[in-house]
């Protein structure tokens, strides 16, 4: 596979090193376009630099991986002539030769041009250079921006005599500040700030066509007065006269919710749909909906409106009106809209009023499901089928149900064993409710604010590998909810997983019976304990150009019966730990970190960078962390170089007729990836990856593999590589090539491969296969 890919690339090199093969006569390639900024001293704000210049250019040259025009020569490897495969799928796969145009570079100058000049810069000049070399043309814009006007004054002229006050007092709000340079965008988003200012203070018909900027730039200095414009409501009248007046206060009347609205059924039936539904009144609110049906309950529904009778209307509360009922996840369609009860006055006459409609569209509340999907458990890939029931308000108050029966079947990528599979079979049911039970419940506020959820969990799993056979039950209480926009937290204060190993292969026995970690990881244990969650993730509509994807979790097990077996005076068991149900408990501490930075250079490219610590430390009870809990070194979403459970711990060697998975209390990693697009769903990765796993004690049976701040640098791996992803839409397919640069399990002075010895295509090569990023 790897040759295949050389080949391919190399194909495609020598046809890309033709570039002008279908270039009509007479015109020339385009290069690549050169921004040449010629500034004064006086440093250039970020908007006047060649990456905020590069997009108003209309004409950009034939896209270049690692320097190489790939989809350019994918084009030229076709026959034009002909449509038949391959011919007509490589041109649509491909791209044709950009042919440059002084037409185009002509535009794109005067689109630089009025760029800066929205951005302050009114003596910006900006030309076009064409430079023939060869067959083909670079484009050299050269840009004079000159110096920016800033802002020296800024004046309101609040024309509606109602808001005048609340636009002067909001002005310390306000984005644009004298001695700012001149921008028009900055302008745009103090339109959209001050309309919701005031939308969210009652102003329901109030919006951004009232607010407009006068400039003034007759200072001559450099500089301009704003003339910051606020204008009353417009009204056309029945003969089109305009009249106008101030803006009016809203206040809601009254709230229709449509808990089971059909929109086909009131398209059809009209007036006719709406009078065969009954109305109910809950806690100011009416309910809307067929007689005898209430899929949710109406306190349910009241705990996510943001809106009461008699409040002033808001578009922030409207908005969270919608976002929060839309996580109740019952609703296919949320529709929050209002109508205004022209000449119907509230306790003020100056004031006006709106009813508030909320139209529901109900998911269907029980669904069974078959699923076929992709498994990939540390770089062994298989299958499973899923068989799902869900009921999405088991109670009637949007409490989400699920059972899941799960039977799964991967093949081993390791061959040392003379085993090829593992199989695993089990049940999970969960519970999900969206506000705090067992043992306190929320306040209201807090429920619509935070976003709160009880979950229950549990689940049994039997899992039969090729040299042992185990079973985990579990069962869990969690809560969950929101600290702001981008942050969640969750706590599951109570947690218990019973670990029962049913069989295990003699000659695996034999061999771990000689290392007591391995012995000790892989016997009975009862897990009791809890864990903490905090996720911060920015990512948004908005903000999808770069991005955080942060994980703190935290685990403790064990202390509290600890310290009830040991205030109650127990007497451990013959092999000197307490018991729980005849077997040993797990104590330990856990606390990792996971965070990821993606940054999107364009729609076809973007970098990640993600840094991974984590450390377990057993004690009390435990001489070594439970199997479950330890980490390893390799596979497809590790070290990639390395195949899954072979690297590590530290600079420990495995001896070559061992085929225990390798496996520690402590893990450092540190991975970048470049992804970028290929062609159909075809994607590119180039990648690299550092790190590797520790033990936090001596172990005899493995030399070298204790964590040692002063030496941990030395036991670092690294390891580089390619990868294809397939992108079918509804999963992502993965398969990466890894090649190790630096092995800690090589001797003093021969870590670094390269340097060392030639590369071995068996010993330092390593294909995975993943489902999904790696991260």
């Amino acid at each position: 596979m790897p040759k295949l890919l050389l080949l391919a690339f190399i194909i495609l090199t020598a046809a890309s090193c033709n570039p002008t093969k279908y270039v009509p006569s007479g015109d020339l390639l385009l290069g690549r376009n050169e921004i040449a900024i010629n500034a004064d001293k006086d440093p250039l704000p970020p908007t006047v630099s060649r990456s905020a210049i590069r997009p108003y250019i209309r004409q950009q040259p034939n896209k270049k991986i690692f320097g190489v025009r790939f989809h350019l020569g994918l084009y030229n490897l076709s026959n034009i002539e002909k449509e038949r495969w391959p011919h007509g799928w490589l041109r649509r796969i491909g791209e044709e030769p950009v042919i440059m145009d002084v037409v185009a570079a002509e535009r794109s100058a005067g689109q630089i041009q009025s760029y800066l000049w929205s951005k302050g810069f009114f003596n910006a000049r900006v030309s076009d250079t064409v430079r023939v070399a060869g067959e083909e043309a670079n484009v050299v814009y050269s840009v004079i921006p000159g110096r920016p006007y800033t802002i020296a004054d800024i004046r309101y002229d609040i024309q509606d005599s109602v808001l005048r006050g609340l636009v002067l007092i909001d002005t310390v709000n306000c984005l644009i500040e004298r001695g700012m340079i001149y921008d028009v965008d900055l302008f745009q988003r103090e339109r959209q700030r001050l309309e919701r200012f005031i939308r969210d203070i009652g102003f329901y018909t109030f919006s951004t066509e009232n607010i407009y900027f006068r400039i003034d730039s007759s200072l001559m200095r450099q500089q301009v007065i704003v003339n910051y414009v606020v204008t009353p409501r417009v009204t056309v009248g029945n003969l089109g006269v305009r009249t106008t007046s101030n803006h009016t206060m809203y206040r809601i009347r009254d709230i229709y919710v449509y808990p089971e609205f059909d929109p086909k059924a009131s398209l059809t039936g009209g007036d006719e749909y709406l009078r065969s539904l009954d109305t109910t009144f809950y806690r100011g609110v009416h309910f809307v909906a067929p007689p005898g049906r209430t899929p949710v309950k109406p306190e349910v529904l009241t705990q996510s409106l943001y809106i009461a009778p008699g409040s002033l209307y808001s578009v922030t509360n409207v908005e969270r009106t919608q976002s929060h009922l839309t996580d109740l996840r019952n609703h296919r369609l949320v529709n929050v809209s209002f109508i205004d009860l022209h000449g119907v006055t509230g306790e003020r006459r100056d004031e006006g009023m709106l009813d508030c409609v909320i139209q529901l569209t109900p998911m269907q509340r029980q669904s069974f499901t078959v699923e076929l999907e992709g498994t990939n458990t540390g770089g062994n890939l298989g299958g499973a089928l899923n068989l799902i029931y869900q009921n999405k308000s088991l109670l009637k108050g949007a409490e989400v149900f699920s059972m899941k029966l799960k039977g799964a079947y991967e093949t081993l990528t390791d061959d040392v064993t003379g085993f090829k599979n593992t199989q695993q079979y089990g049940i999970e049911a969960n519970l999900r409710i969206p506000k705090f039970m067992i043992p306190f419940p929320a306040k209201e506020s807090f429920i619509r604010n935070k976003d709160p959820r009880t979950v229950l969990q549990a689940g049994y799993n039997y899992q039969k590998l090729p040299v042992f056979a185990r079973s985990v039950a579990n069962i869990s209480l969690g809560y969950s909810w929101n600290g702001n926009k981008y942050t969640r937290f969750s706590v599951n204060p109570l947690s218990l997983n019973v670990v029962k190993l049913h069989y295990i292969n003699p000659e695996y026995q034999a061999m771990i019976d000689t290392m007591p970690y391995f012995s000790n990881s892989l016997s009975d244990v009862r897990i009791v304990g809890g864990r903490y969650d905090f996720v911060f993730n920015n990512q948004t509509i908005q903000k999808s150009r770069d991005f955080w994807n942060i994980r703190v979790g935290f685990d403790i097990a064990g202390n509290l019966l600890d310290a009830v077996y040991r205030t109650a005076n127990l007497e451990p068991a013959s092999d000197g730990s307490f018991h729980l149900f005849r077997q040993p408990f797990a104590q330990f501490l856990k606390g990792e970190v996971d965070a990821a930075y993606n940054f999107r250079f364009n729609e076809a490219s973007s970098i990640v960078y993600r840094l991974f610590a984590g450390v377990g430390w057993p004690y009390g009870n435990s001489e070594v962390m439970p199997f479950e809990e330890q980490y390893f070194g390799g596979g497809s979403n590790d070290i990639r170089a390395w195949m899954v459970r072979t690297l590590g711990p530290g600079s420990y060697i495995l001896p070559e007729s061992s085929f225990i998975n390798q496996t520690a209390d402590m893990k450092l990693e540190a991975n970048v990836e470049y992804r970028f697009k290929l062609f159909w769903i075809l994607e590119g990765a180039t990648f690299i990856d550092a790190g590797n796993i520790w033990t936090v004690r001596d172990d005899d049976d493995r030399p070298g593999s204790r964590f040692r701040l002063g030496s941990f640098l030395d036991d670092i791996a690294v390891g580089t590589g390619l990868g294809l992803r397939f992108d079918l839409k509804f999963v992502l397919l993965r398969t990466d090539f890894g090649l190790k640069l630096r092995d800690p399990q090589e001797t003093e002075g021969s870590k670094w491969i390269p340097l060392s010895r030639p590369f071995n295509r068996k010993q330092d090569v390593t294909m995975v296969i993943g489902i999904g990023y790696p991260f």
